[in-house]
């Protein structure tokens, strides 16, 4: 008698295949992106909003057809911050116009921040920047601090918006301007996403100055966040004025007298030095500035502090 034909191994791994139980389908994990301002490097993004990485004119459009003009987005940076103050910035771009490359201020290198900020306000209509200190918000909190300085930077506009785009929580019921919140608004809106990053920008130059006066903790680095190195720093040489006391990493931190003799720890007071300077320039005068004693109104398209 003939032997069977021998099976090829091929035929035999299907046949145990087809054997075992079917596997449970696991769970995909939030598809997540290069993020240069995050502190892992990457960000998650939610699943309907995968397809809309590149924020657009959506929101400022539906306003448009309403009737509303000079429309302004606003968002804030170093909220999350143990150290520095929280910043807003707000910006009216022109309808329909962006910069090449305009995305959340956190995505972007900080190359790419820094030229996209230059665009936007050599070309916005009108911009500000308001900054609220660490005291204050000791003071009244950190979301109350937010809050005012959305009021601040909405209301030092040179030119009055319309309406506001607000990214996240930043409703202010006490403002009679139109408002509309928009939930991870600095990745789908335009004109909050260039808010982010003029804020961002600003932001990081006074945290590179804050360093070079409070040098141990990294600032120019972690930029006030809970990095490794800041919180090495906060160990060895504990909070200096520029800490926020309220926040618990640095509640729990020895205070010491160690900055008495350098000053107040508080942000250059840019309202009286950029008076005369172009919107261009401002943003490329701050992180030379020295603080001083005048603190005057700010003037229209200027950073200012509060």
């Amino acid at each position: 008698m003939g032997s069977a034909p021998r099976r090829s191994f091929a035929a035999d791994r299907l046949a145990k295949a087809a054997l075992r139980p079917p596997k449970i389908a696991r769970r995909r994990r939030h598809a997540t992106f290069a993020a240069a301002g995050a502190l892992s490097g990457r960000a998650t993004v939610a699943p309907w909003h995968r397809l809309r990485l590149d924020p657009d004119f959506g929101e400022e459009r539906d306003l448009w057809e309403r009737g509303f003009r000079l429309i302004a987005g606003v968002d804030e940076v170093g909220r999350g911050c143990l150290a520095g103050p929280v910043v807003v910035g707000a910006v009216i771009l022109p309808l329909g116009w962006k910069p090449h490359g305009l995305r959340d201020s956190k995505m972007l290198k900080p190359e790419d921040r820094e030229r996209l900020a230059e665009e936007i306000v050599g070309t916005a209509v009108s911009w500000s920047v308001a900054a609220v200190e660490p005291a204050v918000i000791d003071r009244i909190n950190i979301l109350q601090a937010t809050l005012l300085a959305v009021g601040l930077a909405s209301a030092r506009l040179p030119v009055r918006p319309d309406a506001l785009l607000l990214d996240g929580t930043l409703h202010r019921t006490d403002i009679t301007v139109h408002q509309r919140v928009v939930i991870d608004g600095d990745r789908l809106c335009a004109s909050i996403a260039a808010a982010s990053i003029v804020a961002k920008v600003f932001r990081d130059r006074l945290m590179v100055d804050l360093d070079s006066r409070y040098p141990g903790y990294d600032l120019a680095s972690n930029k006030g966040y809970a990095a490794p190195e800041h919180r090495a720093g906060l160990r060895a040489l504990g909070t200096a004025p520029v800490h926020r006391l309220s926040f618990s990493s640095c509640a729990d931190v020895e205070q010491t007298t160690l900055w008495e003799a350098v000053g107040p720890g508080l942000a250059p007071d840019v309202a009286g030095e950029l008076e005369g300077l172009n919107p261009q320039d401002d943003l490329e005068a701050v992180g030379a500035l020295e603080a001083d004693d005048r603190a005057g109104p700010l003037d229209k398209g200027r950073v200012s502090r509060r």
